[in-house]
């Protein structure tokens, strides 16, 4: 089983969640992130609106699912087509191996030791 994260623009999350829902996925994870990458940072006024300063973050989406090795070349590739604007800093998307899962509410009582 493979781990997916993408770090998004938060503009695009609806767009991404929609394309998950379209390749069956069976659950995820969104989460609120602030970052620096690539993508220029917002201006941001100062508390009485005289001042103005470059945000050190930038507040993206952080979309997590866990699938099939078979399904993720499909997954990537639907996540990259709906939160591609084709400018700097439209996120990144990590692959990792999962070693195990467990169901929470099915593991029994002292299963694990």
């Amino acid at each position: 089983m493979k781990r997916i994260e993408a770090i998004i623009r938060s503009d695009k999350l609806n767009k991404v969640v929609e394309a998950l829902k379209k390749e069956n996925v069976g659950g995820l994870s969104v989460y609120k992130t602030r970052g620096r990458g690539a993508g220029e940072r917002p201006l941001v006024r100062g508390s009485r609106g005289t001042t103005q300063y470059t945000a050190d973050f930038n507040t993206c989406e952080t979309v997590m699912t866990v699938v099939d090795d078979s399904k993720v070349d499909s997954i990537v590739a639907a996540i990259t087509i709906a939160a591609r604007t084709g400018e700097k800093g439209d996120g990144k998307i990590f692959v990792t191996n999962v070693e195990k899962t467990y169901d929470i509410s099915l593991v029994q009582e002292g299963s694990m030791t």
